[in-house]
């Protein structure tokens, strides 16, 4: 998806004794958030503000809340730990479960999409409540459900339902993840469930051994001997979509010592280009790793016979997600990959420098046939 981050930069000025020792603390606590650009969490004494700096696309202002002992929807005050949640994206389903808070998932918009068979079985005692589409939830069932808190997920803040719920004074607080620039970004927001659930050392202790399982797999592909070309992406209405040179998943291509070749593109989403323009650059690119929802060669040959003249569609080194799917067609790689970047980087490492990984079973991509 496009992300658009948010940049900050501080200047330096006199302040008094007092208001030098506040700042302090202030970009100390922000510290606590490495990779990620769209949240923070900041402790001022005895409070703790959750900051959502980019909730959704296009959002012209943050959103705190501060975090402790009661709700109070008119000063932004959330009543922490969080019992009871609707979750409204499937990425926020490992992150819950890694800190074995799935049980406080109470709703969910269309839930054939969850992979996990852990929460799969709470769904089928009906302890998860099905509540519609996530851009159009069935509020009257989710008022019944009276959760103390919405995670949400919108494209661009417009969603009619969040604002009839909050009138219903339950909090509705903006989960961007998806928004994030980089996997370790992504994987971060695990610190925003930790904020609201009281489990703040469980979250920072488990996004650590992601970081390093990460980078330490980044620092695997240094040995390759060869960086080979990589394309990305497919046709949709007669325009290919690739993803941006500062996208997320450009970095997993350049952190996998590969050549991806819109690497020197500054987009941070998808960067449409031409058929043309495409084949001119890229047909004989190496590998193809993602080319959309296609399961087999054959559904790409019957959507464009344009796609036969890849290279890598000849010498089958094409790489789909399309064909791990949970119990109900979920797909695993949307729903878990934001919180495995580090699986995910093996995967592409494991793809292109298989000599570096040669036990390493592929995660979320399988060679298309």
């Amino acid at each position: 998806m496009k992300i658009y981050p948010i940049l900050f930069f501080f200047t330096f000025l006199l302040f008094s004794c007092k208001n030098e020792k506040s700042t302090e603390i202030h970009l100390k606590n922000s510290k606590t958030i490495k990779y990620a650009k769209g949240f923070d969490i900041v402790k001022e004494e005895k409070i703790t503000k959750l900051i959502i700096k980019k909730p959704y696309q296009k959002a012209k202002k943050e959103y705190t809340f501060i975090l402790g002992n009661v709700t109070n929807l008119a000063e932004n005050k959330l009543k922490t730990p969080v019992k009871s949640l609707v979750a409204t994206s499937t990425t926020h389903i490992p992150m819950l479960e890694l800190l074995n808070a799935e049980n406080a998932i109470v709703g969910f918009p269309q839930t054939q999409f969850i992979s996990s068979k852990k929460t799969r079985k709470r769904i089928a005692l009906g302890k998860i409540k099905e509540l519609g589409t996530a851009q159009s939830i069935n509020t009257e069932k989710l008022i019944e459900l009276s959760p103390d808190v919405i995670v949400a997920f919108s494209l661009e803040g417009s969603n009619k339902s969040f604002k009839t719920i909050l009138k219903s004074k339950i909090p509705v607080i903006y989960n961007g993840d998806w928004l994030e620039e980089t996997p370790l970004g992504k994987a971060e927001w695990i610190k925003f469930f930790g904020a609201l659930l009281n489990k703040e050392k469980e979250a920072d202790s488990i996004f650590k051994a992601i970081e390093q399982r990460y980078l330490a797999t980044k620092e695997l592909a240094l040995k390759a001997k060869d960086k080979p070309t990589v394309l990305s992406g497919n046709l949709f209405s007669d325009v290919w979509y690739a993803p941006g040179g500062k996208s997320f998943i450009a970095t997993y291509f350049k952190d996998a010592n590969t050549n991806y070749l819109w690497k020197n593109s500054k987009k941070t989403g998808s960067l449409p280009l031409s058929i043309e323009t495409v084949l001119d650059k890229a047909q004989n690119a190496t590998y193809w790793i993602g080319c959309g929802l296609y399961k087999t060669k054959k559904e790409m040959e019957n959507s464009s016979e344009q796609y036969q003249n890849f290279n890598a569609f000849k010498n089958n080194k094409v790489y789909t997600y399309a064909n791990k799917k949970g119990a109900t067609g979920g797909l695993i790689y949307f729903e878990t990959s934001a919180i495995k970047p580090d699986a995910l980087l093996k995967d592409i490492l494991k793809i292109t420098h298989p000599e570096l990984l040669p036990n390493y079973q592929l995660t979320f991509f399988d060679k298309i046939k």
